[in-house]
């Protein structure tokens, strides 16, 4: 299945699980067969392959080997691909209905792992949320009072890394997961049927629901959350699925109307780098790579440095800086405090975040 879209002058493909379009079911192959890239090479060569387009790829079994095999653009395939490593994480032994916590060091090494070696060849999506995965904020971040926070913080993490950022519907206004009551309130077909399958085999209904609250992808297709009013806006009619309760206080006319809320902040983001080279081309070095809060990294190209730091937890954080690292610098995004240098002490309150051009 091919998703296409032309939007403000950007024109290009979205291909459905690309990965298994080689696949050979008599033998045994589905993902990645000997057949895959061959026939993306004459797809590209048919279709797309002369046009200015982007063409994006989903891929649930790719490596930053594999990815490069696609991306290379000698190799006339795709643009790029999502990866999903970093998301399975928090699927307890690869199942997506038994959730387990995010332990953030193996996070950082695997988006450390895609950063480094797709450096120098193929290319990097960067992504949070799509229509299949639960709401970033309630994933990694907070749905209380600090979710605007961490929010920010998230889209900080995620923009300022090398790649191509994508922001998918409600992200930008800091949409959460959805809670409904009963299994009759879901519509996702995926949950619906592992419901009932699981809590046939003895899962509790309740362990289920609660599974179901985390990861189902009901999470991402409740509707866009425009304003306060009934179905948040989205129809007069009825929705396939309830809008999320919420939606009388996150929804995009109270985000435009609040000059500090976390649209505003993903605008500056999509700002920052198209004014800095250095976030789309520079190389990544990670910094705190083992701290189990922590998220750091250094941007820099041709000189010019940028310096990202992001607390991932509910509680305030005290760390030494290294003394090649107390530096001073302008603060470019932040989301809360004004950082304009680095000393030999640094405390970040909960989901504290910001980024440092560095003199």
């Amino acid at each position: 299945m091919m998703n296409g879209w032309i939007d403000r002058g950007i024109g290009g493909f979205r291909m459905d699980v690309i990965d298994l379009i080689g696949k050979e079911i008599d033998k045994g192959i589905t993902g990645n067969g000997p057949r895959l890239h061959p026939l993306l090479q004459q797809m590209n060569r048919a279709t797309f392959g002369n046009k200015d387009l982007l063409t994006v790829g989903e891929t649930w079994g790719a490596t930053p080997e594999i990815a490069k095999l696609y991306s290379d653009p000698a190799r006339e395939e795709l643009s790029m691909v999502f990866q999903f490593e970093h998301i399975t994480l928090t699927w307890g032994n690869g199942d997506k209905w038994t959730p387990v916590p995010l332990e953030l060091p193996a996070f950082k090494a695997v988006l450390t792992k895609w950063q480094t070696e797709l450096a120098d060849n193929g290319w990097n999506s960067l992504f949070w949320n799509n229509h299949d995965l639960p709401r970033v904020v309630s994933k990694y971040g907070c749905n209380g009072e600090n979710r605007a926070k961490s929010a920010k913080m998230l889209a900080t993490t995620m923009h300022l890394l090398k790649g191509t950022p994508y922001i998918y519907q409600g992200e930008e206004i800091g949409m959460t997961n959805v809670a409904f009551d009963t299994i009759e309130e879901y519509r996702d077909i995926e949950t619906l049927n592992f419901y009932r399958e699981r809590t046939e085999n003895g899962v509790s209904p309740e362990d289920m629901m609660a599974a179901i609250h985390e990861n189902s992808r009901d999470n991402a297709r409740t509707p866009m959350q425009w304003n306060a009013s009934a179905h948040g806006g989205f129809t007069e009619g009825t929705p396939w699925i309830q809008a999320n309760p919420n939606h009388t206080e996150i929804n995009v006319d109270a985000a435009l109307a609040d000059t500090d809320s976390v649209f505003w902040h993903y605008k500056h983001l999509v700002e920052l780098r198209q004014q800095y080279p250095v976030i789309v081309y520079g190389s990544f070095t990670p910094l705190f790579a083992d701290h189990p809060s922590l998220f750091g990294y250094v941007r820099e190209l041709d000189g010019v440095k940028i310096v990202a730091i992001n607390n991932f937890s509910d509680e305030t954080i005290t760390v030494d800086v290294p003394d090649e690292w107390q530096i001073e610098g302008e603060c470019l995004v932040h989301n809360g405090v004004v950082r304009s240098a680095l000393e030999q002490t640094l405390t970040l309150s909960p989901y504290e975040s910001f980024a440092m051009l560095v003199n």
